[in-house]
């Protein structure tokens, strides 16, 4: 039934909390996106039916919850099982019998579903004792893995809304801004502008129609913490909404969703209608006399419409375009209208900093970044997945200690933070703080959260190639400097690549960098040249290898790299001539292979099986001095 006032509403949640502790045991299922496409549905599926045959005979009554994403992508499908507190990994539906009758019954452990740290080999059964977990603080991510992202009441018991309540029947607008002020909160988007600045402005702005947008276009490649976030806990978005719309005077919003995200618009949809049968959405929302509703728009997959401006052109039905940046969206956005857009993670703070107040979040990270972040940690890394930590944590500590170190053992390189628009970041800054300051001091950015680890087999020209290359696709074209920069610069990179560069291309390359950056109308633009100028900076080495030896020192591209087979650790498994797809590879079983260079096309698939390490690269030049 419809919530009509503050008391209703904390009563109700008292009653779920107390009926959730009397339930007993709980069975948590990760059905966040990585772990449904590893097969977690099914196992969700089989929990569920034998749950249900044992709970109509037992008399403490055994819960199934399909949660949001634990962040633990790599080991999916997870389970974890509360009170205890053990995390089986990589769960398949043969296992479900075996853990209800040894692990539930009888407190048995099964040992080969543990996680094993990479460190030392050693399992580990508490979910709360794994590095990943353990070095973790979360806000914007409070709820994820605990609830329901579908069940409304689920939420309210985990304290979903309680901010909102605070915000609505104990503080006054200005008080709200007050609070987010204190607290330090920036963009998490990546741009890091003042939360409570720009929602200051609005305020401000005239006119009596005013907006309340929730950016969850992420596009930048790795990166998929706002969607885990929109699928796994969507009524914190909707919380910190409310709050924001209250403190500028908004009653309208929307919900801009990557078309991208299924489970996200679905779990969004269930959500809205939810808090609006509750009264949590809409007309006199708890009885406040507030008014606010929210609606979503589904994005067509243009990555520049991640930029605010073209969002909202976007959202207001005409080619997503960015426009100048003198037109302030505070007051003429959407609409024309006065408009608030903050990124996804941003609102999902909100609310926790409106229950527990802006001294809290404060506590937390550096002196000019305050609270957390979240980040997709992916790439070379042993455990890949979803994170989220305080401002100022170092890049040892995040790909070290919470991602296990780097796979294979292999030496570490670089990591690119802040999606296709930020900079590589090599190994001598390892222990720079994770902040906004910090990374731009050092060519990167925070951007959306994407972290990609990089080892000593990935060609950096290859890689700041390929940042331009996905740019160039996804430019809107309107301004030159970036649509004419981005494809000659493109075109500079493809012949570094194919060992064609001259001596000339370096100069002319940060020359056109600098023109894009100064020129340039929005900041994909602005941006675009970072993955160029880091690595340029740190690793310009490499780029003179390309041009001047026509060498590409990690063996990776192609028209540079050839392959060879060592004799003396070759054991014959065939493995290299299976995977081949040219038929390069000959050699009878058990004895030495050989490639012929004739034929191979240097795809690397022969290295990728070999299990001796049998296999390395050398520079092309080598074979071309051996012709001569």
């Amino acid at each position: 039934m419809r919530i009509e006032s503050r008391e209703q509403f904390e009563t109700l949640q008292e009653k779920i909390r107390a009926a959730e502790t009397d339930n007993g045991n709980r069975i948590l299922v990760c059905c966040g996106t990585g772990c449904l496409a590893n097969g977690a549905k099914k196992v969700a599926e089989a929990f569920a039916e034998q749950v249900g045959k044992r709970n109509m005979d037992a008399e403490v009554k055994l819960l199934v919850k399909n949660t949001g994403c634990h962040g633990f992508c790599e080991r999916g499908p997870l389970v974890v099982l509360q009170p205890s507190g053990v995390l089986y990994t990589r769960v398949r539906v043969s296992n479900v019998p075996q853990i209800l009758e040894k692990t539930v019954d009888n407190g048995e452990i099964i040992p080969r579903l543990l996680y094993k740290n990479p460190a030392d080999d050693v399992a580990i059964e508490q979910y709360s004792e794994i590095p990943f977990y353990k070095n973790q603080t979360r806000v914007a991510m409070r709820n994820i893995g605990r609830i329901d992202p579908t069940a409304i009441h689920d939420a309210i018991g985990a304290g979903c809304y309680s901010g909102m309540v605070r915000a609505l029947f104990d503080m006054t607008p200005e008080q709200v801004l007050d609070e987010v002020e204190t607290a330090g909160l920036r963009g998490r988007g990546g741009a890091g502008f003042g939360t409570a600045r720009k929602w200051r402005s609005c305020r401000r702005a005239e006119g009596d129609r005013k907006f309340v947008l929730c950016n969850g276009d992420e596009g930048d490649p790795g990166a998929f913490k706002d969607r885990s976030i929109m699928e796994g806990d969507p009524h914190s978005i909707l919380e910190g909404m409310v709050v924001g719309a209250w403190a500028v005077g908004a009653h309208e919003g929307f919900i801009y969703v990557r078309d991208e995200y299924p489970l996200a618009v679905l779990n969004l949809t269930l959500a809205l209608e939810q808090a609006r049968y509750l009264g949590l959405l809409g007309e006199n929302i708890l009885g406040s006399g507030f008014d606010f509703d929210i609606r979503i728009s589904r994005g067509g997959g243009a990555f520049v419409c991640g930029e605010s401006s073209a969002l909202m052109l976007s959202l207001a039905g005409k080619v997503g375009e960015p426009r100048a940046k003198y037109v302030h969206s505070t007051e003429k956005g959407l609409f024309d209208l006065p408009t608030v857009l903050n990124n996804v993670e941003t609102w999902a703070d909100v609310g926790a900093i409106a229950a527990n107040g802006g001294a809290w979040f404060a506590g937390m990270g550096t002196n000019k970044s305050k609270g957390t972040k979240a980040f997709s940690l992916v790439g070379k890394v042993k455990n890949t997945g979803l994170i989220e930590l305080p401002m100022g944590t170092t890049l040892r500590h995040i790909i070290y200690d919470i991602g296990g170190g780097v796979l294979n053992d292999r030496p570490f390189k670089a990591v690119q933070t802040g999606g296709p628009s930020g900079g590589c970041i090599p190994e001598s800054l390892l222990d720079l703080p994770v902040d906004y300051e910090k990374l731009t001091e050092a060519g990167s950015m925070m951007g959306s959260g994407g972290m990609i680890v990089m080892d000593d087999r990935t060609c950096m020209v290859d890689v700041a190639r390929y940042f331009l290359k996905f740019l160039t696709e996804e430019s809107c074209g309107k301004c030159t400097p970036c649509r004419e920069g981005l494809k000659q610069m493109l075109a500079i990179f493809d012949r570094l690549v194919e060992g064609e560069g001259v001596a000339g291309d370096l100069p002319l390359i940060e020359r056109l960098a600098a023109g894009m950056q100064v020129g340039s109308l929005c900041e994909l633009g602005k941006s675009a040249p970072n993955p160029v100028i880091s690595t340029l900076r740190y690793f310009r080495d490499e780029y003179v290898a390309h041009i001047e030896d026509h060498v590409c020192t990690a063996g990776i591209c192609k028209e540079l790299t050839a392959y060879r087979i060592l004799p003396e650790t070759c054991d014959g498994c065939a493995g290299c001539a299976k995977a081949c797809p040219v038929d390069a590879i000959t050699g009878e079983r058990h004895a030495l292979h050989v490639i012929d260079h004739d034929i191979c096309i240097s795809c690397g698939a022969c290295m990728g099986v070999c299990p001796t390490d049998s296999v390395e690269t050398f520079p092309k030049v080598e074979l071309m001095k051996e012709v001569v």
